[in-house]
């Protein structure tokens, strides 16, 4: 059976290659497709705070489904800005899976990071906001095609325990966001087992483990650059 248009990139974004040459390369194993996308909310207190929200003292997980996911090789697409209102930017350190895990213990979760890269959760914040008013879930906020943007899978081992990654995403060559994991309220390993607590994980699944502060509001003709160590990647604004 011939992968959907979804799953082809998925698996791709996981292999680290192009929707293009991921059409040319769905006959070969390439890395599991993501099943969902597991997403931490204010898990750095700066950011909690420039939302008005409390700090949280464990941690808040809600979902994006595999549809949503698209690679940061293309432009990044707004959903209409009448209809929906402002597309929010929330720059993330992301982990996928190698192996399932279930009730796992810290050392399971260790052995268990298959990649890491960067991503973007799209967000419309002002339906979000009327959403959690209503006390309804955040769904149509969070999960529209594209709300989750994923920048290529890097070999795990450079990043040794995860306790000081630093990161930053930049707009027109200004910085907005600067992340550094030592600044997480619940630390990588941590969130792994504590949310393979909550649910399974299956091999594939990724990881977003929460923005720091800076959020904002993203315009069209945005020039986005996002910064992991050494690498580099770079898209549009639609």
């Amino acid at each position: 059976m011939s992968q959907s248009p979804h799953e082809s990139l998925a698996t791709a974004i996981a292999a680290g290659v192009s929707a293009e040459q991921s059409v040319t390369n769905h006959h070969k194993s390439l890395r599991a497709a993501i099943g969902k996308v597991v997403c931490v909310g204010r898990n750095y207190a700066a950011h909690a705070a420039e939302l008005g929200n409390d700090v949280p003292t464990t941690p808040i997980l809600f979902m994006k489904p595999a549809s949503s996911v698209v690679s940061i090789r293309s432009d990044v697409v707004r959903p209409n800005l009448d209809l929906f209102g402002d597309t929010h930017y929330e720059a993330e350190l992301c982990i996928q899976l190698s192996a399932d895990l279930s009730m796992a213990t810290i050392e399971q979760a260790k052995q268990a990071i298959g990649g890491v890269t960067l991503g973007l959760d799209l967000t419309l914040r002002d339906l979000q906001s009327k959403l959690k008013e209503k006390g309804h879930p955040w769904e149509r906020a969070k999960c529209f095609d594209g709300a989750c943007v994923l920048a290529d899978w890097l070999d795990p081992q450079a990043f040794g325990d995860f306790s000081q990654v630093n990161y930053q995403l930049t707009i027109n060559d200004e910085l907005k966001q600067d992340g550094d994991s030592a600044l997480m309220l619940f630390a990588v390993y941590e969130l792994l087992a504590e949310i393979s607590h909550a649910f399974s994980l299956q091999a594939g699944d990724v990881i977003m483990t929460g923005t720091p502060s800076g959020v904002g509001v993203l315009k069209a003709g945005d020039q986005l650059k996002l910064k992991l160590g050494a690498h580099e990647w770079v898209s549009q604004v639609q």
